[in-house]
């Protein structure tokens, strides 16, 4: 296939907010192989690792595991990597004719990929500052591969951290979980999100240091922070504050917006380096790099928020929109609009649920299809996609089929919100009855 079938750099933004990055269309098979060669080189003589989300909760936990075993990354290559990069592409726009105006990029945006770094999935090599504490990015649907890369290569005695991801079901992950546990001189598991009992139970009699914090107060960060035997310095404790404020969606800091988007946009070994290094104040350079991806990320909201169509599902009102953008920022306009829940679905076939004060069913609605998360923010990606047809579909539609099941589960979770009132309304004491007694 021609690599310029799937490089969407330089497709005109309508057309780019339709179609998934270019590493979508990779094989699974050459993202596995690198993969696993780079939790190899994470665990070679690792004296920790921490498998972790790779957003900025999950990466501020990076953070501060490599500050409490004295691991830390230097951040200054990394720095004059983004200040080369930034020099090349000014140099660029001199010579490049202004066509933003005709509905293109132009030279309004960076060249990376607004869904965030795209790999080359062809280079092996790894040539990033190294850590004795190893950092293995994972998922709630990668878990079980990233902890059997965890039981398969690591040494003896190594320390585990797991952070910011919650399995739906312990089956999945129990027996490399166990082979961890066995391996292992400790294993700790630091997260926030919606946990069945079920599975919290079984996580702890494995022998995992399993801390869950209160998803409405705290974030990963916080709860790797109280938990952690250190004492961390101020920037430390300023930076878990940050990383809340967007989280939880308080947004009372203008710092935070700048973590999250940091985090999406870069490596993770690089933003869990700048943070450690610099906290919550980002350097200089680094919010130069992310008011250049703004530009464009400002541009896909408006084209998402333009997208929406709202529904009235029970008692609330749910906007639903499709396309290549950011789903927070999407999500607040769509409940300015009026909007009680807001799905957006992806191109890359997932989608993201956000609630808020009138809605905190989010996690009910992803666990019908193939997700969960919070009550106010959940994500799924419904098992409707059978073959590339499906895929061609989705995207020449709007995620037709997408947004249908999911509305569907709204439907559903509406009508058990229902019956569970009226459930209610039946067991509760006759009050009349009561009087005449």
């Amino acid at each position: 296939m021609d690599d310029d079938l799937i490089d969407s750099d330089d497709l005109p933004l309508d057309r780019r907010s339709l179609l998934p990055g270019t590493g979508f269309f990779y094989p699974d098979s050459l993202d596995e192989d690198r993969s696993k060669q780079r939790a190899k080189a994470a665990l070679d003589d690792a004296e920790a690792v921490v498998v972790t989300d790779s957003d900025a909760d999950g990466l501020g936990c990076v953070a501060l595991v490599r500050e409490a075993h004295d691991a830390a990354v230097d951040a200054e290559p990394y720095l004059e990597e983004i200040e080369a990069d930034l020099a090349d592409e000014a140099s660029a726009d001199e010579d490049t004719t202004d066509i933003a105006a005709d509905g293109d990029d132009g030279d309004a945006a960076a060249a990376d990929d607004i869904d965030g770094p795209e790999p080359d999935l062809l280079d092996t090599e790894d040539d990033t500052p190294g850590s004795s504490v190893g950092l293995i990015a994972a998922g709630p649907h990668s878990l079980t591969k990233s902890l059997n890369y965890v039981a398969g290569y690591a040494e003896p005695g190594i320390d585990v951290y797991i952070c910011d991801i919650a399995p739906d079901e312990y089956d999945e992950i129990a027996e490399p979980l166990e082979t961890v546990v066995e391996l292992a001189d400790h294993v700790a598991w630091y997260d926030h999100h919606q946990w069945p009992d079920d599975v919290a139970e079984a996580v702890g009699e494995a022998g995992v240091d399993l801390v869950v914090g209160d998803s409405d107060a705290e974030c990963s960060t916080d709860v790797a922070l109280r938990s952690l035997d250190h004492e961390f310095d101020e920037q430390f404790v300023e930076l878990a504050a940050a990383t809340r404020d967007h989280d939880l969606w308080i947004n009372d800091d203008p710092r935070s917006e700048d973590l999250a988007d940091y985090a999406f946009w870069t490596d993770a070994e690089e933003y869990a380096a700048v943070v450690g290094a610099y906290g919550a104040s980002l350097p200089d350079v680094v919010e130069e790099y992310i008011a250049e991806r703004r530009v464009q990320k400002d541009q896909l909201i408006e084209k998402a928020v333009d997208r929406a169509a709202y529904k009235s599902i029970g008692p609330w009102t749910v906007g639903v929109t499709y396309g290549r953008c950011s789903q927070n920022e999407v999500a607040d306009e769509l409940r300015d609009e009026g909007a009680d829940a807001a799905v957006i679905v992806k191109p890359s076939g997932s989608a993201s649920i956000r609630g808020g004060d009138s809605f905190e069913r989010a996690h009910l609605v992803a666990r019908q299809v193939n997700g969960g998360g919070h009550p106010k923010a959940a994500g799924c990606k419904p098992d409707i996609y059978d073959d590339m047809m499906d895929f061609a579909y989705h995207w020449t539609t709007n995620g037709e089929t997408a947004k249908r099941v999911i509305l569907a589960a709204f439907e559903r979770v509406a009508e058990e919100m229902d019956e569970a009132d009226s459930a209610d309304e039946d067991d509760a004491p006759d009050a009349e009855a009561s009087d005449d007694e």
